[in-house]
Formats: structure tokens, sequence, C-alpha cells
């Protein structure tokens, strides 16, 4: 097995049929597995494994690139709001007709070139039927990465021109043993899989960034303002509205910083050889920054969710240690079964809201939940 996929943790029987699958590969693979699960690492060792020389190293260029999601040669397609559109042709950036268009152009380096398409399951008919018809016939070199936490809802037509490879759910306790391994406390390392329901990516992130419970803390802040009433509620809401904002701002300094490795000291600009790994950055950041604000309030509402689902269970006299949230003092905070049940359905219909229309004011969102929460 090659050093990229070995670094893939807790899905042997996947890695060892990538593995195998490096040395002749399909044309199109499916990726099914939970959220959280490690799909998006699993793509990127695969793609290392495909572009390295040396079939996956894990230190070359290629590897290095491919491992970051910043290689030439890999190109991304997700959701633009709630769906993956099928686009007016192929300059309609992030749409199915857009990944065709690139398809079917020279790679940017030698190489295979590498389409991955996430949470494919949300492509609407008409993209997938786009998508069908290069899967079907690919170009030269080309390789397919189809993702999904909902694999039965994608088209059996298309299923069936994949190669399926399957993710099953991380535990707990391999989550907490894995980032414990890389070196973060074991408290923090256990908050965060429990926060991050054992979504190892997002973990770790968690874990690893000195901010990485902001989400939590500015929505826990804000609940707290909130409880003076609807004119506290309504600010409450505003304040985590600024907060996602500030983390959206925050993305234009990684960029910022994801770039300096590539300019030129004297001129300043990015340097011609690195053009194309830079314009990769840019569209990345760019799908970033787009869902920024929304995913930044999805997860500080899912926070807000398990805080009521916490104070429930320590209400009732469950076991504290099922409590998600294991760094708060709970001998204070009480809620009653009801008030936790209408706070958490008004969280999950704010959340489905956020979700399903990209066009809805995400503040006005948010106020109403708050207000939902606070009703008497």
């Amino acid at each position: 097995m090659s050093a990229a996929l070995e670094r893939v943790p807790g899905q042997r029987e996947a890695m060892t049929f990538l593995s195998l699958a490096a040395a002749r590969p399909g044309h199109a693979y499916l990726f099914a597995g939970p959220e959280g699960s490690g799909k998006g690492l699993a793509a990127a060792a695969f793609a290392a494994s495909l572009l390295c020389e040396q079939g996956g190293c894990g230190e070359c260029r290629d590897c290095r690139l491919a491992l970051a999601d910043r290689h030439p040669n890999v190109v991304v397609l997700e959701p633009e709001g709630r769906d993956i559109r099928v686009g007016e042709g192929g300059d309609d950036f992030g749409t199915a007709r857009w990944l065709v268009a690139r398809a079917n152009l020279t790679a940017l380096e030698p190489g295979r070139k590498i389409f991955r398409v996430e949470q494919a399951d949300r492509m609407t008919e008409e993209a997938g039927d786009v998508l069908l018809k290069v899967v079907e016939e690919p170009p030269p070199q080309t390789v397919f990465l189809l993702m999904s936490a909902r694999p039965h809802e994608l088209t059996e037509t298309i299923r069936s021109r994949c190669q399926t490879v399957s993710f099953h759910p991380l535990a707990e306790a391999f989550v907490v043993e894995t980032l414990v391994a890389e070196g973060v406390d074991e408290d923090r390392a256990r908050l965060a899989s429990r926060l991050a329901s054992a979504n190892v990516g997002r973990a770790r992130r968690i874990a690893r960034d000195p901010d990485g419970l902001a989400f939590r803390d500015e929505a826990l802040g804000a609940l707290r303002d909130a409880g003076e009433g609807p004119r506290a509620a309504l600010d409450a809401a505003a304040r985590l509205a600024e907060a996602a904002g500030a983390y959206k701002k925050g993305l234009g300094r990684v960029l910022e910083e994801e770039l300096e490795a590539f300019r030129d000291p004297e001129s300043g600009e990015v340097a011609e050889q690195f053009r194309a790994i830079a314009r990769r950055l840019k569209e990345r950041h760019q799908r970033r920054e787009r869902r920024a604000e929304r995913e930044f309030l999805d997860l500080s509402l899912m926070a807000l969710e398990a805080w009521y689902r916490d104070a429930m269970l320590v209400s009732a006299g469950g076991e504290p240690g099922w409590v998600i949230n294991v760094d708060l003092d709970w001998s204070t905070d009480r809620v009653t079964p009801a008030q936790a049940a209408r706070a958490i359905e008004a969280l999950e219909e704010a959340r489905a809201a956020l979700a399903e229309e990209t066009n809805l004011n995400a503040k006005l969102v948010v106020e109403g939940a708050f207000l939902k929460i606070l009703a008497r």
C-alpha cells in the first residue's frame, strides 16, 4: 500500500482496494459512506497515488499538492447552494457542464486528470445526465471520483458505471485515539470528536485550531444574551451573524498565506510556474467563501442543539459521561424536556432552511430560531 493511502485512518478494507486500483485504475469510482468517515482524505490520497510517479510516496511535489487539495490536475465540483446544477455552458463555473468542459481539455500538467464530485447525490437530474455521458465515454487518462453519504439517491445508471468503495462510520474511541496520536490533548480530542459527531476531519479542525471552538462559544454566548427578552434575542442573532461574517473574512487571510509560498520574492506576484496552482487555490477559496457564513451558522445551531440535548440529559439524571460538551459545568444549567424539545425543533427548522434555500436572509432565520426558543 502506498504511503499516501497509509495515512487514511480506520478504513483498511477501502484502502486495500484503492491500493490495488491505483496500479490499473478504472475510469470512475463511487466513494460511499457517512459524513466524516474519511472519504475526502481517501480521495486526496488516491489522487496522490494516481499522480505520483512512485505510486503515492507521500513526499514528492505531486503527492504534497494532491494531499493538500492543490494539484492543478485535480478539479473539484460541489453544490453551489442546495444542488449541483447542469449549467448554461462550459464557462458556467461550478456546474456539470463546467466540469465536463474541463474533462475534455488537456491536463495542466503531465499525468492523469482527476475530477472529484462532492455530494454527488445533490446533482439535479439534468446534471446527472450530463455527467453520465462523460463517465460512459471518458477522455483518456481521466478518473472520476463521486463522493456521497447517500449513494442510494444517485441514479442506478450512474452507480452502475462506477466501482463502489464503501466507508464505514468511525467510532468515537478511534477518532480520539487518532487525534491523540497527532499530539492533541485527550480531553480536547474527546470534546472535538463529540461536537463533530465522530467526523474525523471536522474533529481535527476543532481540536487543532486555537479558534476551533469559536462557533460553539459564540452560539452559547448569543443564547445567554437572548434570554433577556425578544429585543435581546434579535441582538443575539445579530451577534452570531457578525461572528459568521468575521469567520468568512478570516478565510481571505488563509488564502493569502497559502499563496505566499508561490510568490516571487522580488515582484510579490505569483511566479509563472505556479499560476495553475494559484488558480486552483483561488477556486477552492471562492467555494469556501460562498458557503462560509452559512457553514458557521449551521455549526453554531448544531452546537446549540447539542447543548440543549446535554442540559436535558443532566436534568433528567442521565449519565454525566454521556454529555457532548464534556468541558462545561452542568451544575447550574437546567431545562425542562418541553423547553429542550421546543428549542431543538426550532434549531432543526433553522438549519433545514439555511441548507435548502440559499436566497434566504440567514440573519432572519437565526432571529426566528431564537424567538421560537424563548417563546413561552
